[in-house]
């Protein structure tokens, strides 16, 4: 089961999908940096180990292992996971607790998650593949609400309108986010 050559292309053709996304959204660099750590040796291994196409990696090593050394590593080098946004937080019971994450850092996720579906979902894609996702684990995911709110607000948009109109909203959304910092 070691597929590096397989693991290779995968991760990149996701990586360009999601380059290709933010720079639809106005957030290109970001884009540029994606996922870059998913070709060091720390995530790069354990992905062609447990490679099999038509789901993450992680979640087998996960299941071999009763954890990901390749996601542990990679969720805290990576802004655009939501896991990346936990902190001790005063005056919360909870050890860690979600924080509201950047506007910039949600985008990325949105264009993250609509790519993955793309990636392993294949011909089978639509564009309610990455809302469905989403939904199915939403209660139970330690994501700061507002955070939530507003990934899945685009994400249904993406289902009922289509990506022209969700895109060109995220996009508007990131724009309006950065003229709102700068006064």
């Amino acid at each position: 089961m070691w597929h590096p050559i397989k693991h290779f292309k995968t991760i990149t053709k996701h990586r360009h999908r999601v380059i290709y996304h933010c720079f639809k959204v106005g957030i290109p660099w970001q884009g540029l940096k994606h996922d870059l750590s998913k070709y060091s040796l720390t995530e790069f291994l354990p992905g062609a180990k447990y490679f099999v196409g038509v789901r993450s990696p992680n979640e087998l090593e996960r299941e071999d292992k009763g954890y990901s050394t390749a996601w542990l590593h990679h969720k805290g080098r990576n802004r655009h996971h939501f896991e990346y946004w936990q902190d001790a937080v005063p005056g919360q019971q909870k050890p860690l607790c979600p924080v509201e994450m950047p506007v910039k850092y949600v985008a990325e996720m949105f264009c993250d998650r609509v790519a993955a579906s793309k990636i392993y979902k294949g011909k089978s894609y639509h564009n309610g593949c990455a809302y469905e996702y989403f939904a199915a684990k939403k209660d139970i995911l330690p994501m700061h609400p507002n955070t939530k709110a507003l990934l899945e607000s685009w994400l249904v948009t993406l289902r009922d309108k289509g990506e022209k109109v969700a895109f060109a909203e995220v996009k508007q959304y990131v724009k309006a986010n950065k003229k709102k910092k700068k006064k």
